[in-house]
């Protein structure tokens, strides 16, 4: 599992010119799977996520995490996390989980998410999404699980 966490001021994803997620002060959370990860990751991941401390504290130090600052979360299924870009011009994509395991895994990961009582959007699985956001920092931070 591969999360690509992005700190923002706000984003907001659209798909067909509607939006499906949209969240204040937050994580923008670019979430991908691989054919090995198991519904075992999601709570290591989602406590991973959600208790980094990459927002200020009243000193200005990175010493707040998601939870302290009350922020909200934006996950959006992502495949191309697990490029192979090491031959050729065109990716490789045979280490992204299969669309039916990755989407079972993803809803399990948003579910999390939810039930956490953290305000939590989402994009939809397999679509052409467009995301907009305002990266605060800029932090942006790769996980592999």
């Amino acid at each position: 599992m591969r999360i690509t966490l992005q700190r923002v001021s706000h984003a907001v994803c659209r798909v067909d010119g509607s939006i499906t997620g949209q969240i204040k002060a937050g994580l923008l959370l670019f979430v991908g799977f691989t054919a090995t990860d198991t519904e075992e990751l999601l709570p290591l991941a989602f406590r991973k996520c959600t208790e980094l401390r990459i927002f200020e504290d009243e000193n200005g130090k990175l010493n707040r995490s998601l939870l302290e600052i009350g922020g909200e979360l934006l996950v959006i299924s992502q495949f191309t996390l697990y490029a192979n870009c090491a031959r050729g011009r065109r990716p490789d994509f045979t280490h992204a989980a299969p669309p039916d395991q990755a989407r079972d895994l993803y809803n399990k990961f948003v579910d999390c998410c939810k039930n956490s009582g953290i305000f939590t959007q989402t994009g939809i699985f397999a679509a052409n999404m467009q995301v907009e956001l305002s990266n605060e920092g800029p932090i942006t931070i790769n996980l592999e699980f």
